[in-house]
């Protein structure tokens, strides 16, 4: 059952901007959420979480180029990505921990302190040089 919904992938030229976006369709807010991205034939990778205090771990890679932001209601989460280069596409995956949901332990991934056991279906990212 996908419990989070995704949204603004999209193609952009290098130097563009990308804004995605997640909501949460549970009953209950999350006790933290993430964004995730992969590229085929590579491990996925962290990008950026928030914990239950609002605390926002970024990847290295993301050198300030991006923005994680949540609601208030911790069910939707934004990642807005500026200075976008090749190497950024991907498809990226919102995540987060669910209360009362359990998935199998090599479906979980962490990312700063979230360990995520729920996922989105993804929305690709592609940015053209």
């Amino acid at each position: 059952q996908v419990l989070l919904d995704e949204s603004g992938g999209g193609s952009v030229q290098a130097g563009g901007s990308l804004r995605l976006s997640c909501r949460a369709t549970y009953a209950y807010s999350a006790y933290c959420m993430a964004w995730f991205r992969q590229v085929p034939g590579k491990a996925r990778e962290g990008v950026a979480s928030i914990d239950g205090d609002g605390r926002i771990t970024y990847a290295d890679f993301v050198k300030g180029r991006f923005i994680l932001s949540q609601g208030s209601d911790k069910k939707s989460l934004w990642l807005q990505m500026s200075s976008l280069e090749p190497e950024d596409s991907a498809t990226y995956y919102c995540a987060a921990r669910l209360p009362k949901v359990s998935i199998p332990a090599y479906e979980t991934m962490t990312h700063g302190t979230c360990a995520v056991n729920s996922w989105g279906q993804g929305t690709p990212v592609t940015v053209s040089s």
